[in-house]
């Protein structure tokens, strides 16, 4: 089980950093998100991973699973859902405003074309 989800937690890293190099928005956006479903992952089994257990701890009880994880993974899916949803609005902007969707700076070429135009 914990070689299941430590696989998951790379992949979700791997393919949001990877999608986060893109040179367009809206891999870029995609990327943030994986990598903060990764967060969450991570954060959700460092409560443990057990089936079935008890949230609180009481008498007789030896194995349970820590609800503080599952409050601040909570709390993460809220706050990266606005984030996500500011910043798709500030690349619709960007994008709206300029018709390009690139990350990137001008290329120095465009710069040198505009320059011998004028």
């Amino acid at each position: 089980m914990e070689f299941l989800v430590a696989s998951a937690i790379g992949v979700l890293t791997a393919g949001g950093i990877y999608l986060m190099l893109r040179l367009r928005t809206f891999p870029v956006i995609l990327g943030m998100s994986l990598l903060t479903y990764a967060v969450n992952v991570f954060l959700f089994s460092s409560g443990r991973l057990t089936v079935g257990a008890p949230p609180i701890l009481s008498d007789g009880v030896s194995v349970y699973t820590d609800p503080l994880p599952q409050a601040l993974v909570l709390t993460a899916i809220v706050i990266s859902f606005g984030m996500t949803a500011v910043v798709v609005m500030i690349g619709l902007g960007a994008f709206l405003g300029s018709d390009d969707d690139h990350v990137d700076d001008p290329s120095e070429d465009a710069d040198d074309k505009a320059e011998g135009t004028s």
